[in-house]
């Protein structure tokens, strides 16, 4: 019988929202209210390149929009920016996931750290066009470095924790097509 049954291709989904909402919620409380000199790693960005990379279908492209529309309007980002660059960066490591199924985890952290830097310069760089003041660039190279080095471990928890692994070669998703 086919492992990805429709219920677990739905609880996975259903769980990444879960995940996105417990995600959310954390960065909005107000545990420290002075400003910090520091920005931490882009939690939701590692869990959705992780998820998109492994497993494309538990992250179809709606839910990511969706998602990441919610983050841009809860944590008072321009709407739509960073959700799209997301949404691509997602969409492009979707693509990229059959060539590095076989490879090893340093190519895959490359492909992730590649893309992040791409979204975040897309970001700077769609906040300049709308003149939006754009954050320091200390403070964005903190963040990419920070969200880079923090992907490993939200790939370990996603493999170990979650169940989120690669699809073998061959193997079927909850529709009969080849993943």
């Amino acid at each position: 019988m086919n492992e990805q049954s429709p219920l677990k291709l739905w609880l996975m989904r259903a769980s990444f929202v879960l995940l996105t909402l417990v995600i959310l919620f954390f960065q909005l409380l107000p545990l420290d209210t002075t400003p910090r000199g520091w920005a931490g790693p882009n939690v939701l960005l590692c869990f959705s390149l992780a998820w998109a990379l492994r497993r494309p279908e538990y992250v179809p492209a709606p839910l990511l929009a969706a998602v990441f529309l919610l983050a841009d309007f809860l944590l008072q980002r321009p709407p739509g920016l960073w959700a799209l660059l997301a949404l691509g960066g997602s969409e492009y490591l979707k693509g990229a996931g059959r060539g590095l199924r076989d490879a090893t985890f340093p190519a895959e952290w490359l492909s992730v750290a590649v893309t992040i830097a791409a979204i975040l310069m897309g970001y700077r760089i769609g906040l300049a066009i709308t003149l939006i003041p754009t954050p320091s660039w200390g403070l964005s190279l903190f963040e990419l470095g920070f969200t880079v080095l923090c992907y490993p471990l939200i790939a370990a928890i996603s493999h170990y924790l979650m169940g989120v692994r690669k699809a073998a070669p061959g193997e079927l998703d909850a529709l009969g097509q080849r993943v």
